[in-house]
């Protein structure tokens, strides 16, 4: 038997855009898995707190405020001292290309640009996130 994947989906810092998180958040759900969303406004401690608390197998971010450096950078942190790094951080938003290999240096595994497909999104997620057999 193998458990469903769970997700916590989180909007982190000021930007009030959640539309896309919510579209992403409800793809997941309706393919299956488990869905927490944060809600607007969350600083990477509530995410990472959430995350553990939650037994999540990933975290994915939306970043619409061009923080998105500052922000993954501090999700990974504290998914390191918390020893979680075992759960899956990627994300989406208005990333510039350039910045892609920074944020995979920093340990997010994907990132989503404008245009990315809900299905895309489900699938890398299947294929890339790990699931625990009972």
């Amino acid at each position: 038997m193998t458990e469903r994947i769970r997700v916590v989906v989180a909007k982190p810092g000021l930007d009030g855009h959640d539309r896309g998180a919510k579209v992403v958040a409800r793809a997941l759900r309706d393919a299956g898995m488990e869905v927490i969303y944060t809600g607007l406004h969350q600083t990477p401690e509530q995410i990472v707190e959430t995350a553990i608390q939650e037994d999540a197998d990933a975290v994915g971010l939306s970043v619409l405020s061009g923080a998105h450096l500052t922000l993954f950078r501090r999700v990974s942190e504290l998914l390191t001292e918390r020893n979680a790094t075992d759960i899956v951080v990627f994300g989406g938003g208005i990333i510039p290309d350039a910045d892609l290999p920074e944020l995979e240096s920093l340990g997010v595994k994907r990132i989503f640009t404008p245009g990315a497909t809900t299905q895309s999104i489900v699938d890398w997620v299947r294929a890339n996130v790990r699931t625990a057999v009972a």
